[in-house]
Parts: structure tokens; C-alpha cells; sequence
């Protein structure tokens, strides 16, 4: 992932500096626990404190938003807590303003497509989380109707912008692999049922009349991860479970859990290569960070995680031998290098609204939009189709 439109986050004086412009954004779901943490305090707030987007013709570009949800009570306590002026619970007021460009969502799946609709209906750029719809038919028509409408789109597809992924890339990029063989992934931690802990994750995520499931979720992640970084999702074969059967609601009621809160997927990327990536709401972590990835090729294997990625080349690795009656000789972990961050790395979330507010502006590139996110729901669905036919299924191209 390359960006050739921004220029560096500014600092000091350059910060204080007055925007050339402003554009106002409409943040829909904002009160959850995505759409506050991520997208209001650590991207638009962020991006607001260091004096907007510098494009790269040097003018910059500040933003406003406006906080929508359905409590006024709580948006008026974020609209307090961070010193803004707009809020409202009225969505289609907010899309019939003109100072507001772009229309972000950040609501429950099931939402997503009727609000992303009225958005390109009033002339809104759109900007949304993933999984874009509840099945890629939806998701495609709603592309089509953004082309139509002649709107900006943009798809949330933050672990791409990640330092362990940017890292792994720049491997890719330099041929470091050979010829790759083989990724496997091990993605997730111990989601507590509610009871005597409190759940980490809202208790829709755990039903399936909702749009809750661990494959709708991540299948989505997986999609633009192993398609851009490694090479295009040729086929997919997933065993899908429900380990935990029943838990405990925000309210503390107990509740059947309809949804699957684990997912175990083989995909065929293009030119053979075969990944294998374990996701799970039910595992306790023994690896370095919740996500990891390890890529095994001719000349040389990778290992990264959100942050850190290491490496271990053809000519440095140890030559073990099986044998359980002797003690290993062999500090396995010893043998790999870090691979050094070479760059500054800013939260993912903020830097890919830097990028889709260039290029709202400017029409600067932006290939991650709503076609791409068809494509994760397209994953998904095929995943929960082949669990359910227990086999291996295709994947083809969409068309819009």
C-alpha cells in the first residue's frame, strides 16, 4: 500500500497553520464502540488537531463532523466531551444540508445498505465499515447506484495501513518470499460469555438474525488482506462453528447464540498458493499479538503480526531434526530478524481517511471502494456456503 498524494502529518507551527478548505462529514453510529474509538477520536478528532489533510500541492484540507445516532443524551455528551458543535438524532435532516459532503456509517450490518442509500440519494460521498451489506447482491447495488449517482465511495479496509501488513507487503514487493507456498493466519482471543466477566464485544455479534458471525465479520478482512498483499482469492473451503451456545446480553439476559464465533478457512490464491487462517471469538492467545501471519516461500518465510513482522532467509535457517527422546537443541525464535519500520507509521483507521478525503477533494486514487467491499461480502457468503455444502467453492469475478 503506497500513497503518493499526502504529504507528511505537519507539526509545530506547520499544525496551527489555517485550512484552505473544510468538508463536513456526516458520522452515522458514531456512539458505538467502532465508530467512537476508531473513527471519531483516533481519525477525524486526530485529523482536526493536526490542522486537517495537507494534500500534496500543499493546501489543506480541515473537517467538521456531525454526530448522528439515536440517543440525544449520549451525542450530546460526545458533542461536550470533545468540543463539538453539531449533533443530531435526525438522519435525513443532516443528509439534506449541503455542508455536509461526505456521509460515513459506522451502524450494525443490517442498517447499513437502507442509510447508504438515502446517503447517494441526497448526493453524499459515502465512506463505510465492512461487511458493506448483508449479501453481495446488495453490496453490488449499492456500488452501482454510487457509479450512477456519480458519488466518491470508499470502504473501511484498515488492515492494509497496519505496520506488521506494511511490512509483509514491502517483502512481497522485493521478492524476498521466491516463490511463495503457503500462509497461515491465526486470528482472535477469548470473547468472555457476559456472565461473570463483561462481554468485550456487543452481544449482536453472537446472532445470526442480527447479522452477527465471526465468517460475515472477518471473512470481509480476509478478503482484502490475502488479495492485495499476497494475490487474489481463487477459491475457499470453510468449517464454520458455534463454541459457545448461549451468553449473556448488555442487559444480563442469557441469550441463544445463533452465530458462528469461529471460523476455520483454506483459500486457493492465485498461482497454487494455499492459505489457511483460523479466526475465533474462543481461543486464548499464546503468540505475540491477536493476529498473525506467516508466509512460507522458496527463499525465505515471514511472520507478522499487527505491528511487528520478522523474517528468516533460506541461507540462516537451522536444519532440525525430529527426534522427542532427546531435548531440542535448537532456540527456534532466535533465528529470525526484524524487519525494520523504515517509515512512521500513524494509526491505520486516520490514515485511510486522509487518503479518501484527498480524494473526495482531488480526486486523488482510491481503490479500496464499494466493489472491494462486495468482494469481502462475496467471501463470506461463499464461506457460510461451502460450510453449509461441505466443499470447496469457487470464487468468481464481480461485475458490476
Amino acid at each position: 500500500v503506497t500513497d503518493t498524494t499526502l504529504a507528511p502529518a505537519p507539526s509545530g507551527a506547520a499544525a496551527a497553520r489555517p485550512a484552505a478548505r473544510e468538508v463536513g462529514i456526516i458520522m452515522n453510529g458514531v456512539s458505538g464502540r467502532m465508530g467512537y474509538r476508531q473513527h471519531l477520536v483516533r481519525s477525524i478528532l486526530a485529523i482536526r488537531e493536526q490542522g486537517g489533510v495537507e494534500l500534496s500541492d500543499g493546501t489543506r484540507v480541515q473537517v467538521e463532523p456531525i454526530l448522528v445516532g439515536r440517543s440525544e443524551a449520549k451525542l450530546a455528551e460526545l458533542a461536550e466531551k470533545h468540543g463539538l458543535e453539531h449533533y443530531t438524532t435526525n438522519l435525513d435532516e443532516a443528509l439534506a444540508d449541503d455542508r455536509w459532503q461526505i456521509y460515513a456509517d459506522f451502524l450494525v450490518t443490517k442498517a447499513r445498505a437502507k442509510a447508504i442509500r438515502k446517503a447517494i440519494a441526497a448526493g453524499k460521498h459515502i465512506y463505510c465499515e465492512k461487511p458493506v451489506a448483508e449479501d453481495t447482491a446488495t453490496a453490488l447495488d449499492l456500488a452501482r447506484a454510487a457509479r450512477d449517482a456519480g458519488v466518491r465511495d470508499g470502504v473501511v479496509q484498515d488492515k492494509l495501513f497496519l505496520p506488521g501488513l506494511l511490512k509483509l507487503k514491502r517483502l512481497v514487493d522485493g521478492a524476498f518470499f521466491g516463490r511463495i507456498l503457503s500462509v497461515r493466519g491465526e486470528f482472535g482471543y477469548w470473547v468472555f460469555e457476559g456472565d461473570w466477566q463483561p462481554a468485550q464485544r456487543p452481544s449482536w455479534n453472537y446472532r445470526a438474525e442480527d447479522g452477527g458471525g465471526i465468517v460475515a465479520d472477518m471473512f470481509s478482512h480476509w478478503r482484502y488482506v490475502l488479495d492485495n498483499v499476497l494475490g487474489p482469492v481463487r477459491a475457499v473451503s470453510c468449517l464454520g462453528a458455534t463454541h459457545v451456545p448461549e451468553r449473556v446480553d448488555e442487559a444480563g439476559r442469557r441469550y441463544h447464540a445463533t452465530a458462528d464465533d469461529a471460523a476455520y478457512g483454506t483459500f486457493l490464491l492465485e498461482g497454487g498458493v494455499v492459505a489457511q487462517i483460523n479466526s475465533s471469538w474462543c481461543v486464548r492467545v499464546y503468540r505475540d499479538e491477536l493476529f498473525s501471519l506467516q508466509v512460507d516461500g522458496t527463499e525465505g518465510s515471514a511472520v507478522a503480526g499487527l505491528r511487528d513482522c520478522r523474517v528468516q532467509h533460506r541461507a540462516t535457517t537451522p536444519k532440525p531434526e525430529w527426534n522427542p527422546d532427546v531435548p531440542n537443541p535448537h532456540d527456534f525464535r532466535a533465528g529470525w530478524a526484524e524487519v525494520p519500520d523504515n517509515d512512521q507509521f500513524d494509526n491505520a483507521f486516520k490514515r485511510q481517511w486522509e487518503l479518501f478525503i484527498a480524494h473526495v477533494v482531488t480526486g486523488a486514487p482510491f481503490p479500496w471502494n464499494l466493489v472491494e467491499g462486495a468482494k469481502g461480502v462475496q467471501l463470506a457468503e461463499l464461506g457460510l456456503r461451502s460450510w453449509a455444502e461441505r466443499r470447496w467453492l469457487d470464487v468468481p469475478e464481480l461485475v458490476l
